[in-house]
């Protein structure tokens, strides 16, 4: 007998996956959907279940269309200490503390300057995701990890190429290529530059991956650590960029909303807390099942892959009254957007900031500030507008 599941296609997921999550979570909240090769859950306690219950389910996911692309086992599909080391090494950088001491000064700078750029060109519009929004994103990630000597237009590249293998589920080979092309020159310019931090390492987060926790004089092999950069880029450079453009994109087609918070800058965290909960920009975190288990009227085999979709656990009706509607003023609640469990996300706190920065400089800075096209929003496992064209 079909099922609705059965029937999803990757194109209807791009296009919008809210109300297909939806009709999941009221009568499939774990449901196998082929035309992705796993398990997609949707309901939030499922989801906190599956990327919490070690005893069920791992991290690890070989048959993951991340570790297929990025060359091995990456940050996100490692378990135990390997991870743990790792995660360590990270939170050198970018430990909400650590964060709060460097991003102002860091963020700042870069959205005057594309602000800028903006204002120079004629005619007072722009579009803004492509640029405005990822490349300060890019921009301030590379320049924490090591990487500030790159251009913009190369990062972004970066994330775009490494965002279709990430998401290739179904195998295209169009996709592949675009991210094999990506990784193959992410490799090429990293190598050499890791060497020389495993010699002479400094307080980037790429020198920190490579020594932290490890003896005086000795490094991590380079070969195993560029998977884990690989998702770091992806992650770290699309997700506040993208978040950013889609919490624009909200309030500006809710100017009252808008308005409230050009009045009530305080109100800048509440905006972005509700922003993410409204459309994740990152949609779903992978596990693999270790045993069989029951889970939402369905059996998970040992082995099958699992699709924790944090972006339908964000729009839980059992959590979020009127989930699909963005109101900065709904009472603050934790979501699911940043994930659950030890793989929760290491830079929730760096991607926040940069996105209250970049939007508030562009905010405060253009006061009649509005949409020239509806917007189209785009993905499933990523997320965002496919471009936000204003004048001002």
């Amino acid at each position: 007998m079909t099922s609705f599941a059965d029937s999803i296609t990757v194109g209807e997921l791009d296009a919008d996956p809210y109300p297909i999550y939806a009709r999941l979570r009221a009568e499939q909240p774990v449901a196998w959907v082929p035309a992705v090769n796993c398990w997609l859950v949707t309901r939030a306690a499922d989801v906190e279940f599956v990327t919490k219950r070690t005893e069920y389910f791992t991290a690890k996911a070989p048959q993951s269309p991340v570790d297929r692309s990025f060359g091995g086992s990456t940050l996100m599909t490692m378990d135990g200490p390997d991870h743990l080391a790792l995660r360590r090494s990270l939170d050198e950088k970018f430990r909400p503390r650590k964060v709060a001491d460097y991003i102002d000064d860091l963020v700042t700078p870069i959205a005057i300057d594309y602000l800028a750029r903006l204002q120079a060109k004629s005619g007072r519009s722009a579009e803004l995701v492509v640029e405005y929004f990822e490349p300060i994103s890019v921009l301030a990630l590379a320049d924490v990890l090591g990487l500030g000597h790159l251009p913009a237009e190369r990062l972004q590249w970066w994330f775009r190429g490494l965002s279709q293998g990430a998401t290739n589920f179904e195998g295209d080979p169009v996709k592949q290529f675009a991210n094999d092309e990506v990784a193959a020159d992410i490799d090429e310019e990293l190598r050499p530059i890791m060497r020389r931090w495993q010699e002479q390492p400094d307080d980037s987060a790429i020198a920190s991956l490579l020594t932290h926790g490890c003896p005086a004089g000795s490094a991590r092999q380079i070969d195993a650590l560029l998977p884990s950069i690989k998702v770091i880029l992806l992650g770290g450079m699309q997700e506040p960029g993208h978040g950013a453009a889609s919490c624009l994109a909200a309030l500006l087609m809710n100017p009252d909303q808008l308005q409230y918070v050009r009045e009530h800058p305080l109100a800048w965290d509440d905006v972005v807390q509700e922003s993410l909960r409204w459309m994740a920009p990152i949609g779903t975190m992978q596990v693999t099942a270790v045993q069989d288990v029951e889970l939402g009227g369905a059996l998970i085999c040992e082995g099958d892959l699992v699709s924790a979709v944090v972006s339908s656990a964000s729009h839980d009706e059992s959590i979020f009254s009127d989930p699909a509607r963005f109101d900065i003023h709904r009472p603050r609640q934790a979501n699911a957007s940043f994930g659950f469990g030890p793989h929760f996300c290491a830079g929730h706190q760096f991607a926040r900031d940069l996105e209250r920065i970049s939007l508030q400089v562009l905010v405060d800075a253009l006061p009649g500030l509005e949409l020239l096209e509806p917007v189209v929003f785009t993905g499933w496992e990523f997320r965002a507008p496919t471009a936000l064209r204003v004048r001002w």
